[in-house]
């Protein structure tokens, strides 16, 4: 098991064997993928990530590893224009709210979901994209809204509480190949208390006897899916598994809706080069060796 450090908030406790799901099996590590079919026209899909805080890049960095796939840093309604997808990290929700709300990023944000592009939101993204949140700050924060979904901020409680479990893949994540389980990173995590009747649940987390005791339930919902809309409670971009990806651009291309803007050159709204690798130590090459069981 490794312990993976998460933007500028390290992963403090890593305990998978008291938040086992019954039906799961060991914890698996993927290093060859299935491909995601290429656009039938042989051209790039435009997927965005919103780099406004949170884990932008590791979202990127997996993206990049899919054929066929043009992954793009967002912050301004020009970069947002130009993706046929977008991906909206873990992270702060509330800062990354406040943020988008300086950037005047929100009307733009919420006009991208009601346009029928799909969005894929992780942690604090699943927040964002949630049509109802308890346990909201005072004065509460913007939501985009689009799926019908309760959830529940900082369910599995404080940044002490992350924690990483093995749970089962459902088949839409099995069809690109791989283990029948997954590894979920809960990360000061949330969860869904409560789904509309279109929303297709796709993972779920068995809770232990003591999580039980305190929640009045025995498994909560942690990955959903409705229409063009996928959330998940959890972090895939801090593995090595890349499936969850592979599902996004699937449905990206399902539902492709051209851009007509070019995004703008790379680098040319943060004024600067930026001061980072290209990519995460994370996923060198000896990380992505199998991991030792």
């Amino acid at each position: 098991l490794i312990c993976t450090s998460y933007s500028s908030d390290p992963l403090n406790r890593c305990s998978p064997s008291s938040h086992t799901a019954a039906s799961c099996g060991v914890l698996v590590n993927l290093t060859r993928m299935v491909p995601v079919p290429s656009a039938a026209d042989g051209a790039a899909t435009r997927i965005g990530v919103l780099a406004l805080q949170g884990s932008f890049r590791e979202h990127m960095a997996h993206l990049q590893k899919i054929q066929g796939v043009q992954a793009i840093e967002v912050r301004t309604a020009d970069e947002l224009a130009s993706v046929a997808g977008l991906v909206i990290p873990g992270g702060e929700s509330t800062t990354m709210a406040l943020v988008a709300e300086r950037w005047g990023l929100i009307p733009k944000l919420q006009a991208f979901a009601a346009s029928g592009k799909p969005i894929w939101g992780t942690c604090a993204g699943m927040i964002f994209l949630a049509e109802r949140a308890e346990g909201q700050k005072k004065g509460g924060q913007s939501l985009l809204g689009g799926l019908d979904i309760t959830v529940s901020r900082n369910f599995f409680g404080a940044q002490i509480n992350s924690f990483e479990a093995p749970l089962a893949a459902p088949e839409c994540i099995k069809a690109f190949g791989g283990a029948d389980t997954f590894r979920a990173m809960f990360i000061r995590a949330p969860a869904v208390v409560e789904t509309g009747p279109k929303v297709e649940v796709l993972a779920k987390y068995v809770l232990s006897a003591e999580e039980a005791a305190a929640q009045g339930k025995t498994e909560v919902v942690v990955g959903v899916r409705s229409g063009v809309l996928l959330a998940t409670a959890f972090h895939p971009e801090i593995t090595t598994d890349t499936r969850w990806h592979q599902l996004f651009v699937q449905m990206v291309r399902a539902h492709a809706q051209t851009p007509q803007v070019e995004p703008p050159a790379l680098y040319a709204n943060l004024g600067r080069l930026p001061n980072r690798p290209t990519d995460m130590p994370v996923y060198g090459k000896e990380f992505m060796k199998a991991e030792a069981m």
